[in-house]
């Protein structure tokens, strides 16, 4: 059966039980998996209680079975449960119970349930049927024997002998009282009412039961161990199981109390984060207006300032044409009378015109055309409202005159070695141009040499400042431009000076060989010096000694100085008169 199916069963059947007057009906007279009324209600392991037909179309959740030979395993291993047991999942608590093999009969009967069915049905005015003939509606009730009656039955209670001193009241007067109590009659002899317990089979049975199939088991009346049965309950549920209940429901108590904290707490932040999120938004919202007016202010600026250069380039420029316009005309249609007697005139404008007019060189003419406006997002931008944001409009220009390069690399550098220096673009305030994107050129061409150039790399650093690395080669002068959008920075050209690279000293700085080898004959030095008696070396006093601590690899007496080449040293002849070089 599908859940829409069962959907609307459950609907239909809870209408049924619902009666005609909107009266409720008793919860505890209803079957929580059909919602009707309770048919023969049967107590689950769980203590929860359903109809039988209810629990018989539960699914089953596991069967057990009787020792197999395939596997080996025996009931004992399931729990000791019989052969044939079906466990199902309790509807009300999901709780795994054993459903007994000869099915859901097997379960005790619910007689609460089965009285408060009986009440209900009084209550809602529902049909009860006699409970002897069960052809016809009853209307009376025996106190006694707990049956209803029909008019018929009960006057035939009244005749009889065993039942004619039993109290017989009317439904009606039963309904008024809202209590009744039915018998619990045997399921093996119908009519047979349960008053015996058998204490060997801890069950209670019927007068015909103690009789033949508990005959020698010693049953005795309800009433006389009701009390110790009933106290054993009372024990387990006052010391076990009401204490239990009592801290079961405290921790419930506090689970609920942790839960509406944590609903509260997260309702405040969550008004939190809103009202942060409105708070944020506005300022971000101002600081974009903010940028906009900035941006319309920088516009404005330079607008102007292209105005005003504009009309100077103009103006200029209509005076210089009417200058030359007049001149050219005055030597091409006047006489010679006519440009001498205007000659004074027109010298005094076009002289004036060459030396004071407005007069800039194209390449000096930058027109601003923005490109020095940028919007750098990752830039902090201060607290707006409270609020620290980023975003900064950049309107720093390049100005060519203010520019600067700087490193050891500009003016030296060492053949065969890496040379750096860095140019640093700035604003006609002198501060630096927090952005890259400018077009540096770097060139290094030999002063002398003029098809000799070194090859030079340009970093950008996205800060406004440029690296720039070059490999030394040949020695010599050099010149160094720097340009930036084709114009040379201030200095450029500059002067680099490539000198030679260094000769480290490969010897030991000593007195002489004899002393610093130990005496050893095989020591030689680079000086001029000789020892009699085998040695290669030179030695205190003997010919050619420097007569000074000298370098034993070139005979150098200058500690900190260049190791001479092999040229200068092939050159000294040991019976020269060079006997040091000091560099």
């Amino acid at each position: 059966m599908s859940q829409s199916e069962r959907r609307e069963n459950a609907e239909e059947s809870k209408l049924r039980s619902e009666p005609q007057n909107g009266v409720l009906v008793n919860p505890r007279a209803v079957c929580n998996g059909c919602t009707r009324l309770y048919r023969d209600p049967k107590i689950l392991p769980c203590l929860h209680t359903f109809c039988s037909d209810c629990i018989g179309q539960l699914e089953p959740f596991s069967v057990s079975s009787r020792k197999s030979p395939e596997n080996g395993k025996s009931e004992a291993a399931q729990g000791d449960r019989p052969a044939g047991t079906v466990t199902v999942l309790c509807p009300d608590c999901d709780s795994e119970v054993d459903i007994p093999p000869s099915g859901p009969g097997g379960l005790s009967t619910d007689h609460l349930a089965l009285d408060e069915v009986f009440l209900e049905t009084l209550a809602t005015d529902g049909p009860l049927g006699c409970d002897l003939c069960g052809e016809v509606g009853a209307e009376s009730r025996c106190d006694v024997c707990c049956v209803n009656l029909c008019a018929f039955c009960c006057q035939a209670h009244r005749r009889q002998k065993r039942t004619a001193c039993h109290s017989v009241q009317r439904l009606e007067e039963l309904k008024s009282r809202g209590r009744l109590c039915r018998p619990v009659l045997c399921s093996l002899h119908p009519g047979q009412e349960l008053r015996l317990f058998c204490q060997p089979c801890d069950l209670p049975v019927c007068l015909e039961c103690a009789a033949t199939l508990h005959r020698d088991h010693g049953c005795c009346p309800t009433r006389d161990v009701i009390d110790r049965h009933g106290e054993r309950i009372r024990e387990v549920v006052a010391v076990r199981l009401r204490p239990r209940m009592e801290r079961l429901k405290d921790s419930l108590q506090k689970v609920e109390v942790s839960q509406e904290a944590l609903q509260a707490r997260v309702d405040a932040t969550a008004n939190e984060v809103r009202a942060f999120a409105r708070a944020y938004a506005s300022a971000v919202e101002n600081h974009c207006l903010s940028l906009l007016h900035r941006l319309e202010e920088l516009r404005v600026q330079r607008r102007n300032q292209l105005h005003l250069q504009r009309a100077q380039l103009q103006q200029a420029l209509l005076d210089v044409g009417g200058g030359v316009e007049f001149a050219e005309r005055l030597l091409s249609c006047g006489s010679d009378a006519e440009i001498l007697s205007a000659k004074g005139v027109t010298l005094r404008r076009l002289t004036g015109l060459t030396e004071t007019g407005y007069d800039p060189h194209p390449a000096n003419v930058a027109p601003d055309d923005g490109g020095g406006i940028s919007f750098m997002a990752r830039e902090p931008a201060g607290e707006v409202e409270g609020y620290p944001l980023v975003g900064v409009i950049n309107s720093k220009t390049v100005d060519i005159s203010k520019c600067t390069v700087e490193g050891e690399g500009l003016q030296r550098g060492v053949e065969g070695q890496q040379g750096h220096f860095t140019l640093v673009c700035r604003d006609s305030a002198g501060e630096q141009v927090e952005r890259g994107g400018e077009h540096v050129l770097v060139s290094i061409v030999h002063k002398e040499k003029k098809d000799c150039s070194l090859e030079t790399t340009v970093a950008d650093n996205s800060d406004g400042s440029y690296r720039a690395s070059y490999a030394a080669g040949d020695t010599g002068a050099y010149s160094v431009w720097v340009c930036v959008g084709a114009q040379h920075v201030k200095g450029s050209p500059f002067l680099l000076h490539v000198k030679r690279k260094s000769r480290r000293h490969g010897g030991t700085f000593h007195c002489c060989s004899f002393c610093s080898s130990g005496g050893a004959k095989e020591a030689r030095c680079g000086c001029t010096g000789t020892m009699p008696g085998g040695f290669k070396g030179c030695g205190h006093g003997h010919k050619g000694h420097p007569g000074k601590p000298h370098w034993s690899c070139c005979g150098s007496a200058a500690e900190q100085s260049e190791c001479l080449p092999q040229s200068v040293l092939a050159a000294v002849s040991p019976r020269g008169h060079l006997r040091t070089v000091e560099l």
